[in-house]
């Protein structure tokens, strides 16, 4: 009797660590493939470490470059605005 409570005990906790482990392992996986992109799940969960280059300079490596260039500058055409047609009648 004793014994197979015992064991009853044994398989729920394994059963519980095997759920567990599963679950960190998962999460870790979704983690690294797509959900670390996000600059917005990094900043809450407070992950500095990824996507190094993603963060920007600092004051003091930029005071001796050139200002930084955007990569795609398009000229904004301003707008013209034009007057109804009228038509004669």
């Amino acid at each position: 009797m004793l014994q197979s409570i015992g064991l009853t005990l044994l398989v729920l906790v394994a059963t519980l660590l095997c759920v567990l482990l599963f679950m960190v392992f998962g999460w870790y996986v979704v983690w690294q493939l797509f959900l670390s992109k996000f600059k917005f799940l990094r900043e809450l969960v407070g992950d500095t470490s990824s996507l190094q280059g993603d963060t920007e300079p600092s004051e003091t490596e930029s005071v001796g470059d050139s200002p930084p260039t955007p990569l795609r500058h398009r000229p904004k055409s301003a707008r013209v605005r034009r007057a109804p047609i009228e038509g004669t009648t």
